[in-house]
């Protein structure tokens, strides 16, 4: 019925002084709860779009989401309901357009569709938190699992061979900002955005220590290698600008191509990106003997769940670690 009487008063051209006076006549003959009117109300006075941008507005300030994730949020929700004849839905009528978008979004790979749908799941707590559903609709939604898949990475002898192919000739400052990028992904594990936004104020070369704005603005303290940071230093004096890279922040497509520079001069079957060097960053420790919770907080991770996937030892050595340090290793069988 509450449904009902929404429609009637969204779709009426009357003013809002006559809505509410209608209300209270309804309200009077029927005996509908002042909850029911409340609710009514904000269906009437409220549009998608200005819940949408109020979401994403507490999402960015509130919950310090990274403005990549915001800007998928957005296009998430857009999409979802870009359909929608009218700005002003009811709650029936936002769930249709929901249920219509995921039936559409069944063609799409299980990560697009676990994103988008957790995109749905996080707008409908919002609003039922903030009190403009009355019935929790995010449990209705669900994200797909996603197949753990093996991050790809390089190995030792790939990163070497990049290394050494720029160690052996003089570098202009384009050839120089590549290596050092390279080395510092790989050296500190940053992702991509993380070092296009790297000021030099950030470094201290007596410490070796970077201090890193990750995401959701969440600061985190790396200790590079001494290599690291002679490359950094050399950078230094041919490019001594407040960023690293660029005269300001630069432009993650401009890394992008930086790094598959790098794996195509050196020769390299493979096509490199940047977060294949984080990858490595990260199986290399690893597989070299670093602590799980450490290697956490090295990459910036919330929850040891997203580090868990580096734990893809290949067969080898795990082989050679049973072989060196379990009590039966070492011992053979008399004949």
């Amino acid at each position: 019925m509450r449904c009902n009487i929404t429609k009637v008063c969204i779709n009426c051209k009357k003013n809002l002084h006559d809505v509410v006076f209608f209300l209270a006549i309804f309200v009077t003959k029927t005996g509908l709860a002042i909850s029911d009117v409340y609710y009514i109300l904000i269906y009437m006075t409220l549009k998608l779009s200005d819940l949408i941008a109020k979401y994403l507005k507490y999402m960015e300030n509130i919950e310090s989401c990274s403005k990549l994730t915001i800007k998928a949020y957005k296009n998430d929700l857009g999409q979802a309901y870009d359909q929608a004849t009218s700005d002003h839905l009811s709650v029936e009528s936002l769930w249709n357009h929901t249920r219509l978008s995921l039936n559409q979004w069944s063609k799409l790979s299980l990560a697009s569709r676990n994103r988008k749908v957790a995109t749905l799941k996080s707008f409908f707590n919002w609003l039922y938190q903030e009190k403009h559903i009355q019935q929790n609709y995010a449990h209705l939604l669900i994200c797909p699992k996603v197949p753990k898949k093996i991050p790809h990475f390089m190995s030792v002898d790939e990163v070497m061979s990049v290394i050494q192919h720029y160690s052996l000739r003089d570098l202009d400052l384009k050839e120089t900002k590549e290596i050092t990028l390279f080395i510092l992904l790989y050296g500190g594990g940053l992702r991509i955005s993380e070092a296009c936004h790297l000021k030099w104020s950030a470094i201290s070369f007596t410490q070796r220590k970077l201090v890193i704005l990750g995401k959701g603005n969440k600061e985190r303290i790396l200790i590079l290698p001494a290599f690291c940071i002679d490359h950094l230093q050399n950078l230094k004096k041919k490019h001594d600008s407040e960023f690293l890279f660029s005269e300001g922040a630069m432009n993650p497509r401009t890394g992008f191509e930086m790094i598959r520079n790098c794996g195509k001069k050196a020769g390299l079957m493979n096509t490199i990106h940047p977060h294949a060097l984080r990858h490595s960053f990260a199986t290399h420790l690893l597989a070299s003997g670093a602590n799980l919770r450490v290697l956490q907080k090295l990459l910036g991770h919330d929850s040891l769940q997203a580090t868990e996937k580096y734990t893809h030892l290949n067969i080898d050595s795990l082989a050679r670690t049973m072989e060196n340090n379990h009590p039966l290793g070492n011992i053979k069988l008399k004949s």
